[in-house]
């Protein structure tokens, strides 16, 4: 029998391609960006601004029609939908905005239904909908608030629950957080999270922190200049960048700076020998390994440890220590690779990452 090719994806990108034209020569917002979000899944988009996320996003309900290229949402292709059925489809994709995009004038429970008053549904059922979404947001008592009332993380709550209104399937979110203070980021985080589980959707966010792809996602893609250039499981995507972009993304995050008087505070070599500053990145099987003492022991050095902490990637860990290697030159070259070679990240703290 043929092997079993699994669920299809939930959402399905083909060599999408768009292309804006200014005064000068073109610009390719996305340059035959293919990608495949699995059903249930937190797919983070990541990139910096201009580097076409907003835009691959908008392609995924059509909200931007791509040049050339498919998009297939739950096994339907929408790109070769007329209008009419389009709308049929948009219903299955709720998208949440980054700056709420409310009415003002209509109060929250108003905000909520309002989608489902334009689709014509009957006013009976779309308060019973308003009725199941207010507890699910954390909102039951703001129900008669008007927008200029609440704060950013409730209009986020009230966008969250106005693009489920429709029960879609596909919940899409264009830089939710980003207008929000940290701690108001990690509760919405973690509410997307908690009805992505309770509802059994498929998420699709982009974003330019990559502490959000860190807190949140299951997968992620990183993007520049309308091409993908990285994509992968996030805790590899973390701990083995492969691109020098992506390295930079993830410095920002579990990067380590030591800081200058502490550096400052360290002994000379002694005479015939270096000092060099190294950042070791522990993850997967090696992560619970007595490194530093086997280096020293097996190359003659003394490693000092400056500093290092423990953190998680999902439910995944990992360690970031800073080194003080003394010792022959020829010596810490081979404890660095040895570290290398047991597939540890090991990196000359102030060397350029790229």
């Amino acid at each position: 029998m043929p092997d079993d090719p699994g669920p299809r994806p939930a959402i399905s990108l083909h060599g999408l391609t768009r292309e804006f034209r200014g005064r000068g020569t073109p610009l390719w917002a996305l340059d035959g960006v293919s990608l495949e979000v699995a059903p249930g899944e937190i797919f983070g988009i990541v990139g910096r601004s201009g580097a076409g996320k907003s835009t691959l996003l908008r392609c995924v309900n059509l909200l931007e029609r791509p040049d050339s290229g498919r998009v297939t949402v739950l096994g339907q292709e929408i790109t070769s939908l007329d209008e009419a059925a389009l709308r049929g489809a948009r219903r299955g994709i709720g998208m949440v905005f980054q700056h709420f995009n409310l009415l003002s004038a209509r109060t929250v429970a108003g905000n909520i239904a309002f989608p489902l008053e334009i689709a014509g549904v009957p006013k009976a059922e779309r308060e019973a909908r308003v009725a199941e979404l207010l507890p699910l947001v954390g909102l039951e008592e703001r129900r008669d608030y008007y927008p200029a009332q609440l704060s950013g993380g409730q209009k986020q709550r009230v966008g969250i629950a106005r693009a489920l209104a429709s029960r879609p399937r596909i919940l899409l979110c264009d830089e939710a957080t980003s207008a929000l203070d940290p701690e108001t980021t990690e509760e919405i985080l973690s509410l997307i999270r908690s009805i992505r589980d309770r509802l059994d959707l498929t998420v699709l966010l982009i974003t330019h922190e990559m502490a959000v792809v860190k807190a949140i996602c299951d997968r992620v893609a990183v993007m520049e200049a309308g091409r993908v250039i990285e994509e992968g499981r996030v805790f590899d995507v973390f701990t083995r960048p492969a691109h020098a972009t992506t390295r930079r993304f993830v410095s920002e995050v579990i990067g380590h700076v030591v800081p200058p008087g502490t550096v400052a505070r360290l002994p000379d070599a002694n005479p015939g020998e270096e000092r060099r500053l190294l950042q070791v990145l522990f993850a997967g099987p090696s992560s619970t390994r007595a490194v530093v003492s086997e280096a020293s022991r097996r190359y003659g050095l003394d490693l000092n440890i400056v500093s290092g902490r423990i953190d998680a990637i999902g439910a995944e860990p990992y360690g970031l220590m800073a080194l003080a290697a003394y010792g022959p030159p020829a010596a810490i070259a081979e404890a660095t690779a040895w570290m290398r070679a047991l597939g540890l990240d090991v990196t000359e703290i102030g060397e350029d990452p790229a």
